[in-house]
């Protein structure tokens, strides 16, 4: 499997990265142990998880789980030196810490929770899940109001450079060895690389937001600022939460699925996805392809992409992703699914 570079970073992650926000709640300790054994044998590299995994729903009794589940397999098996491992600490309002928001005084001991909870020493890239301030990502991109943040510009620059000297004192600890953000925007983005060289701490490597045939917000000012900063996009949700599998089309719910657990799909179900998603499936379907692989493969073909993180509730589902992993679209399906694009304008 093809890897890239992690931002300006000396690690190399596989193309594609195998999320676990599921393990826990949907899969059990076995299976994702099965998973992790399947991904790695596949030449993926690279685990994604947090601190507040898993979800479907985010719960404070299982805050935690997914990652006691890796660091379980971590224990078993004594591979932790073999792939790049990811996690996350919170923002505010999540479930951790009472809602409190990311601070320079919460950075050490999240670390430390996570790090006895994975049973590693190390963290290869901790990442900031959303930033204090808001975001435009889970679908508030239609009524985000920056201008309307209680934070001013002083604070959140401020805030931002305690955040760095704290993430620089735990890459200097070794518990960390890479910085990367989430849920972020390209103004938040850019203030952080500036702050990192201007010295202040560790140069952010990644940004994990939403991606997808569904779901393309990166396309514009992000796309530009990923490649003249060497900050790769760690794509989440690849297969639009499960829609571009097809599996919800004409109203659908099988058992067990995600929107079986969230009927709104975190606010994806609107009354134009079904349609976006058919003009896809019709693609795939004139041109034999399997729409999972499909979707996979074109996430694969974006110029910003690092890597594209994908979950499984079970080691079929697994199995079946796997197949496509080698999959390259021709000209002619790239040049279809971008008629479809301008034709069903998403995200959502």
């Amino acid at each position: 499997m093809k890897l890239n570079r992690l931002g300006r970073t000396d690690m190399r992650v596989s193309e594609l990265c195998l999320g676990t926000m599921t393990y826990g709640n949907q899969t059990d300790e076995a299976d994702a142990h099965a998973q992790i054994d399947m991904a790695l044998a596949a030449g993926i590299n690279f685990l994604d998880t947090a601190e507040m995994y898993p979800v479907n729903p985010v719960r404070l009794e299982t805050l935690g789980r997914s990652e006691e589940i890796i660091g379980a397999w971590n224990a078993k098996t004594g591979r932790r030196a073999e792939y790049i491992l990811a996690t996350k600490h919170s923002g505010e309002g999540s479930v951790a810490r009472d809602g409190a928001p990311i601070t320079a005084d919460t950075i050490g001991v999240t670390i430390e929770q996570s790090l006895k909870r994975l049973k590693t020493d190390y963290i290869d890239l901790y990442q900031f899940h959303w930033p204090n301030r808001g975001s435009y990502m889970f679908r508030k991109n239609w009524s985000y109001d920056a201008t309307a943040s209680s934070y001013s510009r002083e604070d959140v620059l401020a805030d931002m450079e305690a955040c760095l000297a704290a993430l620089q004192a735990q890459v200097d600890k070794g518990n960390i060895r890479a910085f990367g953000l989430s849920n972020e925007s390209a103004w938040g983005t850019a203030q952080w690389l500036r702050l990192s060289e201007a010295g202040k701490g560790p140069r952010v490597a990644s940004i994990q937001n939403e991606y997808s045939l569904l779901c393309r917000l990166y396309d514009t000012d992000l796309a530009e600022l990923s490649h003249y900063e060497d900050v790769g996009l760690l794509s989440f949700s690849p297969l639009g939460a499960g829609f571009l599998t097809g599996k919800y089309q004409g109203g659908a719910v099988p058992e067990k699925s995600r929107k079986s657990l969230n009927p709104e799909m975190g606010g994806r179900q609107t009354a134009r996805v079904e349609g976006a998603v058919a003009a896809y499936l019709k693609i795939a379907a004139e041109h034999g392809l399997d729409p999972v692989h499909m979707a996979m493969a074109w996430c694969k073909t974006r110029p910003f992409m690092t890597s594209a993180i994908f979950g499984a509730t079970d080691v079929g589902q697994l199995a079946h992703l796997l197949q496509g992993a080698d999959l390259e679209l021709s000209a002619e399906v790239l040049a279809e699914i971008d008629r479809a694009h301008r034709a069903h304008p998403m995200p959502y």
